[in-house]
């Protein structure tokens, strides 16, 4: 259970940081972009903690196969934390108005199709059939 609650509450602690010591952010007005952004942020952060403890024991860093996880949100979506750390992040982007972040979530972006690609290379291999047909039910 620790391997999720600490990583869960570090996010908003970055988030907090960044609000409270990145000096222009606290001044600036909250108009309709900034509502949004936080909202969507606030919502992709309950789906990526929701994704991580559906995940469970399968989470790992380096691509292994423990299991063929294919309930809750990853029933339609094979990789739902990159796609809702993805929206989070633009939340945050849209909400704190700090657009020079968009320079570091480019590459991110990038890093995570290399990894969802290991992933489901492993997967593929330890599974086979089952994760071809489990592919084959997603929307991506």
């Amino acid at each position: 259970m620790m391997r999720i609650v600490i990583p869960a509450l570090l996010i908003p602690i970055v988030v907090l940081a960044l609000y409270f010591f990145i000096p222009t952010v606290k001044t600036q007005s909250w108009d309709t972009w900034r509502v949004a952004g936080a909202a969507i942020a606030l919502m992709a952060y309950a789906c990526v903690v929701t994704a991580r403890i559906q995940l469970g024991n399968s989470f790992s860093v380096q691509p292994e196969a423990k299991e063929l996880v294919t309930n809750g949100l990853y029933a339609r979506i094979r990789h739902p934390m990159y796609v809702f750390v993805d929206l989070m992040i633009v939340g945050v982007i849209l909400a704190l108005r700090l657009y020079w972040l968009l320079v570091a979530f480019v590459p991110l972006m990038f890093l995570q199709a290399i990894q969802a690609r290991r992933e489901a290379k492993v997967l593929s291999e330890k599974f086979g059939h089952t994760y071809l047909a489990y592919r084959q039910q997603t929307w991506f």
